[in-house]
């Protein structure tokens, strides 16, 4: 019978391979389920995406209260006991919902589930406990960790995570933030809701870095005029040290010139890490590092060892983690009955809720930087939430959104997009890119007013620029309604 150990059973890849495992081999697999987590559930769940979205949305309602001139009236403050508090009782009932998923799979002869810490000893030989286990297949789907950087000073600093944030019930007058990705485009704008006065450490020009200079720009403009923030760009963080009151002093570099900051508090949101550190790995053939892990999902060191997840360093999203839990076991199964194994590919689909989802970023495939790295004649069509009356009307006329399209048959392969709502239409475009729809086919009429017809104005954009402007589906039926 084919043994799998999965390390890190509570989290979304290592629930994903064990779900795949037995949906694919059912009685003919003995699954080893491992997690020391206290209460479990995952990253995600705890820690991450699902918290962080709670809290945003408290942030959310009263920046759309502040926002909007038309009420009168002193605008609310965050009670943050109460949003914690509601947080919690969300996020309980989610990791509830997780480990019962797990435990209920422990109900089956076939799958064992153990609270216990595992460490490799030798090459696929784990110690769980008191017991040893040496599996067939190995699963690392342990998460990620915070990455510290290297900073003079940093391990005399008293600094906040992501982790802290969310527990925060009281939070201080003033903070550095060091990291402007997506943690710190998420969770600044929350601070500062919340009553921090924030200085945000930006390394480049702008963030969104991957993006046309046009998306990061909107992002400062925003963070700077509607949250208040003070985002130093260009300036590179070189060392930190205690204040004698407790708070922190930074200094930095900016424009080839030496600046210090003070503040109540660091924040570090300087992203993330594979969480491998306690799994003994010294004692294996394995070697965490650029390559470490195959397209197949394999440790390249250990053609039995499968790193999915953010363990694997390559994408740490919770959709993307499942997908990877998925391949990982079909590969396994493919493997043991001596198939070819299938790499994971996938489109590139994420969510930022920047502007405490007000104003979120979302992309899907191909941006234009990436299309013109393959040599592809692209159409690239730009259009501004402004030049659409509805989102005037909703009071959030800021951001903008791209569509690129390959120029030689008019598939959509791309599109990105910094405004109101542009989380919802995520899933509408990344059915239109999966699908390989050609921009001609794709209807031009959303419901009015949605904030979807700026979709509506990207795709004739297309259209005319293929020189097909009239083939657009949606011009000629809203024609014949309109009769």
């Amino acid at each position: 019978m084919l043994h799998v150990a999965i390390v890190g059973a509570y989290g979304s890849a290592g629930v994903a391979v064990a779900d795949e495992l037995l949906e694919r081999a059912g009685d003919d697999v003995r699954l080893t389920l491992i997690d020391d987590g206290e209460p479990g559930g995952g990253l995600c769940i705890l820690r991450g995406c699902m918290p962080s979205k709670d809290v945003l949305s408290a942030a959310e309602h009263r920046y759309q209260a502040r926002h909007d001139d038309r009420l009168a009236g002193e605008v609310p403050a965050l009670d943050l006991e109460t949003v914690i508090e509601r947080k919690n009782e969300h996020v309980s009932a989610f990791a509830d919902h997780r480990r019962s998923h797990v435990h209920g799979l422990d109900d089956r002869e076939n799958v064992e589930f153990l609270h216990e810490t595992a460490r490799f000893v030798d090459d696929r030989t784990l110690a769980v406990g008191d017991r040893t286990i040496e599996p067939d297949y190995v699963v690392i789907a342990t998460g990620s960790t915070v990455n510290v950087p290297d900073l003079p000073g940093i391990g005399e600093v008293e600094f906040a995570t992501s982790a802290d944030v969310l527990e925060a019930t009281e939070l201080p007058e003033s903070g550095i933030v060091m990291g402007f990705g997506y943690i710190g485009m998420e969770l600044a704008p929350y601070l500062s809701e919340a009553g921090t006065e924030l200085t945000v450490i930006e390394h480049d020009d702008h963030p969104l870095e991957e993006m046309e200079p046009e998306y990061g720009e909107t992002i400062l403009e925003l963070y700077r005029e509607q949250f208040g923030l003070e985002i130093l760009t260009n300036t590179d963080e070189k060392r930190v040290e205690p204040t004698a009151d407790g708070g922190v002093r930074m200094v930095v570099e900016r424009a080839g010139e030496t600046e210090v900051l003070e503040a109540d508090q660091l924040f570090c949101f300087t992203g993330r890490r594979p969480a491998v550190d306690r799994l003994g790995l010294e004692e294996t053939s394995l070697e965490v590092g650029d390559g470490w892990v195959d397209s197949t999902l394999q440790a390249a060191a250990d053609e039995r060892v499968f790193v999915v997840g953010d363990a694997n360093g390559r994408e740490p999203i919770l959709h993307v983690a499942k997908e990877q839990g998925f391949a990982a076991g079909e590969n396994i199964v493919r493997h043991h009955r001596g198939e070819d194994l299938e790499p994971y590919t996938n489109i590139p689909h994420h969510v930022i809720f920047s502007g405490l989802g007000v104003y979120p970023f979302a992309r899907i495939g191909h941006t234009p930087e990436t299309a013109a790295e393959t040599e592809m004649d692209a159409i690239v069509v730009t259009r501004k939430a402004s030049s659409d009356g509805v989102f005037k009307t909703k009071n959030h006329p800021e951001g903008r959104a791209t569509l690129i399209v390959n120029a030689a048959d008019g598939t959509v392969i791309g599109y990105q997009a910094l405004h109101y709502h542009a989380d919802v239409m995520a899933k509408t475009m990344q059915v239109i890119i999966a699908t390989g729809l050609d921009v001609r086919e794709v209807p031009n009429r959303a419901y009015h007013p949605t904030t979807p017809e700026i979709l509506d104005g990207l795709i004739r954009d297309a259209c005319a620029e293929l020189g097909d402007e009239q083939q657009c589906v949606g011009d000629t039926g809203s024609r014949d309604l309109a009769l």
